[in-house]
């Protein structure tokens, strides 16, 4: 059975932490990075701080930062986002570096992702009914363009579904080779679901499997909350604990745990 938030705080960290942490590593050096809204805002500035001190980060409204915002963000167009930004342009000159192929790694949310990769943010059950959810923004951009993309949402039998109800941004489609029958770069596309009980990687056929387990998760807990029969890796690892240098600066950046609680 997985800890509860009160478990993994006795061992120092929350599971929010620990999925920032895993975004954060997800980003290497001088890469070019599509932010993204929420806890990968915080995870662009642990890699910055941390391992990856020449990462570039875009964001969506037009903001191109090669020295990360000293304060913590709660949107992207938060005026610590803009003070001291390399470029504070439109969307036109960020999604156009997707088109040239020059993003390295996009970060997204999600409503539902399937076993592809495939994501919805379009149409979603809340309350039994189906309601009109925030749509694509540049998800759909990013997840076609970014030569790869992360996920992260919480793991939920409902929200990781064998096929999703609508592709707003589309992962492997039906599996190998479907990228390139779109014309879409065939270098491209998800390389890791990053949740609140295991990290997904993706395999040769564009299928997904538990590559890590965060710690006291079970994978039999990963499966009983997964809509479709997941595969594990041969080789199943613990997904590693937030070290004590990146708690350190996510807890000076957020001391009061609006993205971590």
């Amino acid at each position: 059975m997985a800890r509860s938030e009160t478990d993994l705080a006795t061992q120092g960290y929350t599971f929010s932490e620990l999925m920032v942490a895993a975004a954060a590593r997800e980003i290497a050096d001088g890469e070019l990075v599509f932010v993204g809204m929420r806890l990968p805002m915080l995870a662009f500035l642990v890699a910055r701080r941390t391992h990856a001190p020449g990462a570039v980060g875009l964001f969506e409204n037009g903001v191109l930062r090669e020295n990360p915002a000293t304060e913590l963000l709660y949107t992207m167009g938060d005026p610590p986002n803009l003070r001291g930004a390399t470029q504070c342009g439109s969307m036109l000159d960020v999604m156009g570096l997707l088109q040239q192929g020059r993003v390295d790694v996009g970060f997204l949310g999600a409503a539902e992702v399937d076993r592809f990769g495939n994501l919805n943010t379009t149409w979603g059950h809340r309350n039994k009914e189906m309601q009109r959810l925030p749509g694509s923004g540049g998800a759909g951009d990013i997840a076609c363009l970014a030569r790869r993309t992360v996920v992260l949402l919480a793991h939920d039998r409902a929200r990781l579904c064998d096929r999703v109800g609508h592709i707003t941004s589309p992962g492997f489609g039906t599996g190998e080779g479907w990228r390139r029958a779109q014309g879409l770069p065939a270098a491209s596309g998800p390389s890791a679901i990053i949740t609140t009980l295991c990290v997904l990687r993706f395999g040769h056929d564009g299928e997904a499997h538990v590559a890590s387990v965060h710690p006291g998760v079970s994978v039999e807990e990963v499966l009983a909350n997964t809509g479709w029969t997941l595969r594990v890796a041969d080789e199943l690892i613990e997904t590693s604990p937030p070290s004590h240098e990146e708690l350190r600066v996510m807890r000076e950046l957020d001391p009061n745990h609006f993205w971590t609680r």
